[in-house]
């Protein structure tokens, strides 16, 4: 699975002549005034990296985002709690990120000279994909008037420059970015949620002319990878500033490293689908099936969180087999569980290629071929090798070994992880889309518990399910599985251009 996803986020829009209608959760587009513009600054898609430490009080926000459009400049207004730090981060950063994260699937020795000879026979078993799926350049204006604006920090950050400002009250920096050529086509109630906690907002200023240009005039392109370093009484992402530029939903994709798994407050839990998830793994396949800490995780939720287990119902959300998570009546959809896992050694060294990026399945045929299978008696001995070869890792890995593929040039990509992902901490990857009445305060995000008792599941690799047609089971025709199970496969959310194999 190659990951490319970059949810769209519509945002706050700051702009002249042109309304920048769709945008970032973590920031608004503001542009400036073009006579011959034929479409707004769109930004399709933004993918988050985020970090918190919670002795420190310190996180970072690492964001991407994508726009299209015909405006030769625009910028984007980022809110922070504190004065942030900017830093460049590496252009293939989240293409690195979704492919250490890609969930492996398991797979057994097959072998190709004896049809039917293998796990159950022959064929892997089907998998569950995982449980669901990117300051002003040019001279301010003098200012004439008082103004309780201040900048704070002047600088650039790869391609972007880049404004600190402060402002103590909202229509002082609305006058501010209008006297600076750019207008704020939300309302001065969300810029004043930020004014009055007092935050810093970062504006940036993005050349387009440094992008591609397409046949019809308008641009294309991904913004240099930008990380915010700020101090924070809580773990937030602004999400307010988002609200006033959408229509009725916008999707979101989050990795989250901390020293513990995290996950959205309250009724936004990803638990609702992930408990789905696995309780249709042991129902169908036994306790034994999943790993112990999921095990352990489904064991404590039934016995001292049983409300969690029903709440989902009482939501109103289900989770119909193979199509898109289903709103429920007041317009709500769960969130989904994508990967996560604490961070290990071995996690890093994958990094730099001193650990595989895969494990190989052994070729039970190894040294054989179909020639040598003319001669009877060879072609018993031949097989009873086989057969031993297949014995021996069925009772060394009886789970199988994970695997999953990418290409040598994409496993490259993860040495620029190297310094990000920590060993010991727990990476977090999930997906939500929220409603637009789910963004009325910002986004604090919070450690993944239920009443109390701590998640420490784990989801790196793809849960065992039956699929209706199932391929490669030949007990019991199509689609049955031994001991007649079918071949059911779960929900998958749609995750805009993020291919799931």
């Amino acid at each position: 699975m190659r990951n490319t996803f970059l949810p769209r986020l519509v945002l706050a829009a700051l702009t002249v002549g042109v309304l920048a209608s769709m945008a970032n959760a973590m920031c608004g587009y503001f542009a400036p005034i073009i006579s011959n513009v034929k479409q707004p600054v769109l930004q399709p898609s933004q993918i988050a990296f985020i970090t918190w430490d919670p002795a420190e009080k310190l996180e970072t926000v690492t964001v991407q985002p994508r726009f299209e459009g015909s405006a030769e400049d625009f910028g984007m207004v980022i809110p922070t709690p504190t004065q942030p730090k900017l830093h460049e981060m590496p252009r293939d950063f989240f293409k690195a990120l979704g492919v250490a994260t890609q969930a492996k699937r398991r797979a057994f020795p097959e072998s190709k000279l004896m049809p039917g000879f293998g796990r159950f026979g022959g064929g892997d078993l089907q998998m569950a994909a995982p449980a669901a799926a990117g300051g002003g350049g040019g001279k301010a204006i003098p200012q004439e008037v008082k103004t309780t604006v201040k900048i704070v920090e002047v600088g650039q950050v790869g391609n972007l420059d880049y404004k600190i400002i402060t402002a103590g009250r909202a229509d002082d920096l609305f006058t501010w970015l209008k006297m600076n050529k750019y207008s704020y086509a939300g309302d001065e109630a969300t810029l004043n949620f930020y004014v009055q906690k007092k935050y810093f907002f970062t504006v940036m200023k993005i050349d387009t002319l440094q992008m591609k240009r397409n046949k019809d005039g308008t641009y294309t392109g991904d913004v240099t990878p930008t990380r915010f370093t700020f101090s924070s009484e809580q773990l937030v992402y602004p999400l307010k500033i988002t609200q006033v530029s959408v229509k009725h939903k916008t999707d979101a994709l989050f990795y989250v490293q901390a020293p513990y798994k995290v996950d959205l407050p309250g009724d936004l839990t990803w638990q609702y689908h992930w408990l789905s998830m696995l309780q249709h793994t042991e129902a169908n396949f036994g306790e034994n099936d999943l790993l112990k800490p999921n095990s352990d995780w489904i064991k404590a939720v039934r016995a001292k969180a049983p409300k969690l287990m029903q709440r989902g119902g009482e939501l109103g959300f289900y989770f119909p087999l193979g199509q898109e998570l289903p709103a429920n009546k007041q317009g709500h959809r769960p969130s989904s569980l994508e990967w996560a896992k604490r961070l290990t050694a071995d996690d890093i060294a994958m990094l730099s290629g001193d650990r595989p990026y895969t494990e190989v399945v052994p070729d039970p045929d190894f040294g054989f071929t179909r020639a040598d299978l003319a001669d009877g008696r060879r072609a018993a001995a031949i097989f009873k090798v086989i057969q031993s070869r297949l014995a021996k890792a069925n009772q060394e890995r009886p789970r199988g070994y994970l695997v999953r593929d990418a290409s040598k040039e994409d496993i490259d990509t993860l040495r620029v992880l190297k310094g990000h992902l920590q060993a010991g901490q727990t990476l977090t990857k999930f997906y939500h889309t929220f409603s637009r009445d789910e963004m009325n305060d910002d986004l604090v995000m919070v450690q993944a518990k239920a009443e109390g008792v701590e998640d420490r599941s784990e989801h790196e690799e793809m849960l065992r399910t039956f699929g209706f047609g199932g391929r490669g089971f030949p007990f019991g025709g199509p689609g049955v599985l031994p001991g007649g199970g079918l071949d059911i496969q779960p929900a998958l959310p749609p995750v805009p251009g993020f291919k799931r194999d």
